[in-house]
C-alpha cells in the first residue's frame, strides 16, 4: 500500500511539473482576464530616465517622481503600466533591484495601477553598459534606450546561465505578487532596428533570439508565477500559422495571453485584433498611439474598449527618452524645433497635458462604463 501511495504521489508530481511547462489553458486565461477591469495604461519610464538602466539603478531611481507621474495616469483612468527591466540590473545589484521593484509596486498599488514587467528587449542600442548613462542626443527619438540582452550576451552561450538566473530570480521573487499584472518575456525579439542601429546589429541576431526565446519562457514558467506570460508580435501576417515566422510561432504558442503592437490607423488595428481571435485567448495591445502615423487615442481607444482588448499606449510624460519626437528624427533630428504633432506622450514634463481635449477624451473613455 505504501509503495502504491508513493507511486501515485510521484505520478501526480510529474503531471504537475509537466503542466507547469505548458502555457495556460484557454479557460484559465479567460478567467484571469475576466477578473480585471478593462486594462488601459502606458509604456512607462520616468521623465528623468533615458532608459531602463537609469530608471532602476540605485543612484537614479526616483520614487517621488514615479509617484507624481502615476498620479497623473490614475487621474485619467489608467490602471496599468508596461515597464521595462534589464538583466544588468540583476547582475549588478540583485537585492537592491528587487527592493526597488517592490518600492515601485507599493507606489503603483496606492494609485490602483498593476504593472506588466518586460524582461528582455531587442530594440535600440545593442551595447548596454551599467553605470552612468549618456545624455540624450539632441532632437532624436529614444537616443539612449538599450537592448537586453545586448549583442555580446545574446551571442555568448556562456552568458545563458546569467540570463537564466535573472529571469528566474525576478519572476521567482514576485511569482505570487497580486500587484503585478503579467510578465512580458521579450519585447519585439525580432527587431533589426533598421532606422537606427542596423549597421551594428549582429548578422546572426535572430538565430540567437530563436534559441533564447523559448528558454526564457521556460525559465519564467518553471517559477510557477500566478501571473500570465506573453510576448507581443508586431509585424507580418498573423492570420494563419503558415504565415508566421519561427520567432512569431514561439511568441504566440508560448504565451498564456496574446499581445501585439500596432501603430496604424483604426481600421488596421481592428484587422490585427481580428487576425488574433483564432487563438481564443485574451488580447492585449501592448503598444499603440503614434499621432503622426495615424494611430491616436481618439481612433484606437474606442476600438480596444468595444473589442475588450487591453490598451497600452507608448509614453506618459515627456522626458529624456524624447519619444514625443517621431521615428524619422534619426534621419533628420528635431534640433531647436518641435514636431508639428507630438509622436508619443500624454503629458508635458511639467505635468500639464499635451492636448487637454485628448486627456479629457481618455478620461471619459476609461472612467465611463
Amino acid at each position: 500500500m505504501r509503495s502504491l501511495f508513493r507511486t501515485t504521489a510521484l505520478l501526480a508530481l510529474a503531471a504537475a511539473s509537466l503542466l507547469a511547462k505548458e502555457p495556460w489553458g484557454e479557460e484559465k486565461a479567460k478567467k484571469w482576464y475576466a477578473k480585471n477591469p478593462w486594462l488601459v495604461g502606458a509604456n512607462y519610464i520616468p521623465a528623468s530616465a533615458i532608459n531602463q538602466l537609469e530608471m532602476w539603478q540605485g543612484e537614479s531611481f526616483n520614487p517621488g517622481q514615479i509617484a507624481q507621474e502615476f498620479a497623473l495616469a490614475q487621474a485619467i483612468g489608467m490602471n496599468t503600466m508596461r515597464i521595462y527591466l534589464h538583466h544588468l540590473l540583476w547582475e549588478d545589484d540583485r537585492k537592491g533591484f528587487v527592493r526597488r521593484i517592490d518600492t515601485l509596486l507599493e507606489i503603483a498599488e496606492k494609485h490602483k495601477i498593476k504593472p506588466m514587467f518586460v524582461l528582455f528587449d531587442s530594440c535600440w542600442d545593442p551595447f548596454p553598459q551599467s553605470g552612468r548613462q549618456r545624455a540624450p542626443q539632441p532632437g532624436i527619438h529614444n537616443s539612449g534606450w538599450v537592448q537586453s540582452p545586448g549583442a555580446v550576451s545574446l551571442a555568448k552561450v556562456s552568458d545563458t546561465d546569467k540570463l537564466e538566473a535573472y529571469v528566474r530570480g525576478v519572476v521567482g521573487a514576485f511569482r505570487r505578487d497580486k500587484r503585478i499584472l503579467a510578465w512580458d518575456i521579450w519585447n519585439e525579439p525580432d527587431n533589426w532596428n533598421d532606422s537606427s542601429y542596423k549597421k551594428v546589429e549582429p548578422l546572426d541576431k535572430l538565430k540567437h533570439v530563436e534559441r533564447l526565446l523559448p528558454l526564457a519562457f521556460e525559465w519564467a514558467r518553471d517559477e510557477k508565477p500566478s501571473q500570465p506570460l506573453t510576448s507581443g508580435v508586431w509585424k507580418g501576417d498573423w492570420s494563419s500559422d503558415d504565415k508566421l515566422t519561427a520567432i512569431e510561432k514561439i511568441q504566440l504558442t508560448e504565451s498564456d495571453v496574446i499581445s501585439f503592437h500596432n501603430y496604424e490607423a483604426p481600421s488596421k488595428l481592428k484587422a490585427r485584433i481580428d487576425s488574433l481571435r483564432r487563438f481564443k485567448r485574451p488580447i492585449l495591445c501592448t503598444e499603440y498611439m503614434a499621432r503622426g502615423n495615424g494611430s491616436t487615442f481618439e481612433g484606437s481607444l474606442p476600438i480596444g474598449k468595444a473589442e475588450g482588448v487591453a490598451m497600452f499606449n507608448w509614453g506618459l510624460v515627456q522626458g529624456k527618452t524624447q519619444t514625443h519626437l517621431p521615428w524619422d528624427s534619426w534621419k533628420l533630428p528635431y534640433v531647436d524645433r518641435e514636431p508639428a504633432v507630438w509622436f508619443h506622450e500624454v503629458f508635458r514634463n511639467d505635468g500639464t497635458p499635451y492636448k487637454p481635449e485628448e486627456v479629457e477624451f481618455i478620461r471619459k473613455t476609461t472612467l465611463n462604463p
